[in-house]
């Protein structure tokens, strides 16, 4: 059983989901994938989980870099789980790219599995937005590239931690 909460924010509403102690989801209502990691069996509840989780938006959506972070459980493959194990250092108003995630992952990993094309698709799979940061990731040459919740969303996310993308 997942339980779930739906919240606004400045870019839109949100979906938050829990097994009951940890975060376990926080979609965009309405992006790519969203919901991928939800059981099918779930209810609307208030959790202590969700009102951090809240508290953490708020700090974030006014500006400011949160100085915690609410209990997380990522469910997923084990490859999607450590490329985002690592989207979690890239640290508030700094960015990566496709590649150097791979490159940073590449011990760990098979080889086929190695290659910026692979990462982007766990990327695009993070099923906890925003805390997972995901928007981080760029292309290699600077530019916007794929987010699930949409272009316009990712460059209003890197905005908010004084990242400019022309």
């Amino acid at each position: 059983m997942d339980y779930i909460r739906h919240i606004g924010s400045p870019l839109g509403p949100l979906t938050l989901a829990s097994d009951g102690e940890s975060l376990t989801g926080l979609w965009f209502d309405g992006q790519k994938h969203y919901g991928m990691t939800l059981a099918e069996e779930r209810e609307e509840k208030d959790l202590r989980v969700f009102r951090e989780t809240e508290a953490w938006l708020r700090l974030y959506f006014s500006g400011e870099a949160p100085d915690f972070t609410p209990p997380l459980l990522l469910r997923g493959t084990d490859f999607r789980r450590r490329i985002w194990q690592l989207l979690l250092a890239v640290p508030y108003g700094e960015t990566v790219s496709y590649g150097e995630l791979a490159r940073r992952a590449a011990g760990d990993v098979p080889a086929a599995f190695r290659c910026a094309r692979a990462v982007g698709g766990a990327v695009g799979r993070n099923p906890i937005s925003i805390l997972v940061p995901c928007h981080r990731v760029l292309a290699a040459d600077g530019s916007l590239c794929g987010y699930a919740g949409g272009a316009e969303r990712k460059r209003a996310l890197l905005r908010l931690e004084g990242i400019e993308i022309p």
